[in-house]
């Protein structure tokens, strides 16, 4: 079966990241769909990209002729890999290309790639040849026979790194046993959860809401997904022989935080929230970075007054100051990264500050109230009053934001 292929971009799929139950509407010339739908996520490899495209096809063109589609989904390349592998789709009828120009992220792009797909199974491979691409004939094999889930490992019989500095090994072997710890329900299930090289049948992910942070894709598809019987095949991660490295450590903190993200949504904690309609992860995490504007408001506030000897008025307007913009960036960067990254314009961030500032102010008035209304007019102990104050001030600070300073309508 052939692709209709022209030299048109696939549209950028938007919306949640899910995965419909059934391909969408670009089927092949007999109106079915395909088996195999490999999606390949880019950004600067216009050194690779027509090497990859040639070697994949030639190999899938043997084992499942005509059966499948290759998706490569570039991030906007400033060197324009999306243009080079634009201009093979003549040469290559079962490639199709994506452009991304609104949204970044090597996870995201490899769903938007799956929701443009066609294929009853659903792949991912790199696009610098890291990922030998022989072992993707044992891959598809083992789907054949069976698996939901195939994942080429590192860490099985026949797999290994082939030059590694003794710091990525250790750094990559301490990620893995983080995670044991974090969520060993999901990660117990494979030998490395931080591949980036597997297929997984459609079935097994379809109307998952995927939330994915970061690089390793893999951890939504096993925690959030219906993956029952799983296969691993040995591989050797090699060194790119084209372009730059892309690991760097906003990875390994990407992986934690997607971890601690998973624990608290797949969990009780999760079933919970769910069930009450409230974000506790969310929740939680708002709460920790409010506690770490505590510590940086006191600090902040005794510098200002034993050091600079500034008055006690002008003391505590600065230290609150400083206490917010710590906190705003915080929220930003961890608390609704999920948003705040699909709101990238400088003046989208600086309309949340304002938002957030207002908000917290308001905040502060309310604790004022309250513990005023608790204290002098209830009799409560003051320190048991300003501890219901901070809590309710705490909900309020973090609803309004949520609904007002971060809004999922906002996304564009």
């Amino acid at each position: 079966m052939k692709i209709n292929s022209s030299n048109s971009l696939l549209t950028v799929p938007t919306g949640p990241l899910k995965i419909s139950e059934l391909p969408p509407n670009h089927l092949g010339t007999s109106g079915e769909s395909i088996y195999l739908s490999l999606v390949i996520p880019t950004y600067k490899e216009r050194d690779n990209i027509k090497n990859v495209v040639s070697i994949l096809s030639q190999l899938l063109d043997e084992s499942i002729p005509g059966n499948y589609e290759l998706i490569v989904v570039d991030d906007d390349s400033p060197d324009r890999t999306w243009e080079i592998a634009q201009s093979l789709t003549q040469e290559y009828p079962q490639l199709r290309v994506m452009r991304r120009q609104q949204e970044r992220g090597l996870s995201s792009a490899v769903i938007r790639g799956w929701q443009a797909a066609t294929g009853n199974v659903l792949g991912v491979i790199d696009g610098d040849l890291q990922h030998p691409p022989e072992v993707l004939m044992q891959l598809l094999r083992s789907v054949e026979q069976g698996a939901d889930l195939a994942v080429a490992s590192r860490h099985v019989e026949g797999g290994g790194v082939s030059s590694w500095s003794v710091v990525r090994r250790f750094l990559s072997r301490g990620a893995q046993l983080l995670g044991l710890v974090i969520l060993p329900g999901v990660l117990g299930r494979v030998s490395d959860p931080m591949s980036g090289y597997f297929m997984v049948r459609r079935s097994a992910i379809a109307n998952a809401r995927l939330n994915p942070v970061g690089y390793k894709i893999l951890l939504e598809v096993i925690g959030r997904g219906k993956v029952d019987q799983v296969a691993e095949v040995g591989y050797v991660f090699c060194e790119r022989k084209e372009g730059e490295s892309k690991v760097t450590w906003k990875q390994y903190i990407d992986y934690i935080h997607h971890l601690v993200r998973l624990r608290l949504s797949t969990g009780r904690v999760g079933k919970f929230s769910r069930k009450v309609n409230f974000p506790i992860g969310r929740f939680l995490r708002f709460g920790l970075v409010g506690f770490s504007g505590v510590f940086v408001d006191l600090t902040v506030f005794y510098l200002l007054r034993t050091v600079i000897h500034l008055g006690l008025t002008r003391s505590t307007i600065l230290s609150a100051g400083v206490a917010i913009i710590n906190n705003f960036l915080w929220n930003d960067l961890w608390t609704f990264s999920d948003i705040s990254q699909r709101q990238r314009d400088p003046h989208q961030r600086f309309k949340r500050f304002l938002k957030f500032s207002v908000i917290c102010l308001a905040g502060v008035v309310l604790q004022a109230l309250i513990i005023n209304f608790l204290y002098n007019v209830l009799g409560i102990n003051q320190y048991l009053a300003k501890l219901v104050a901070i809590a309710v001030a705490t909900i309020w600070n973090f609803w309004i934001n949520l609904k007002l300073s971060w809004r999922v309508t906002d996304v564009k």
